[in-house]
């Protein structure tokens, strides 16, 4: 396992934008999949995208997110960006970050893929 720890969240107005940064510490393979999920209080948690180390971002979230959001990803630093823009009051909702570091490829969309999670971090979108 990896810890995760996902920054960037906070309350903005719709329309508004948010950049979600998840930083990884510990043993990682040198390609590995990271993931953004999001979980709407009283719903499940959903997949956003997943990111492969050196490939472009997968989004599974369909057209929820589409056009929208972008996933990123500074290999060197082991960070995993998700920037938000065009916000709307659906998006709120607990982002979390996720990892599979032992290198399985390609990157799932299923929560049980991964077997490092953050916290989460809160976002807000106001009308």
């Amino acid at each position: 396992q990896v810890q995760l720890v996902e920054s960037g969240g906070g309350s903005v107005q719709a329309g508004g934008s948010l950049r979600l940064s998840c930083s990884a510490s510990g043993n990682t393979a040198v390609r590995y999949c990271m993931a953004w999920f999001r979980q709407v209080a009283g719903k499940e948690r959903e997949v956003i995208g997943s990111s492969y180390s050196g490939n472009i971002p997968t989004y599974h979230g369909g057209d929820s997110v589409k056009g929208r959001f972008t996933i990123s990803r500074d290999t060197n630093k082991k960070t995993l960006y998700l920037q938000m823009n065009s916000l709307k009051p659906e998006d709120t909702a607990t982002y979390y970050c996720a990892a599979d570091p032992g290198g399985r490829w390609p990157c799932s969309s299923q929560e049980s893929f991964y077997n490092s999670w953050g916290l989460g971090t809160q976002v807000t979108v106001s009308s």
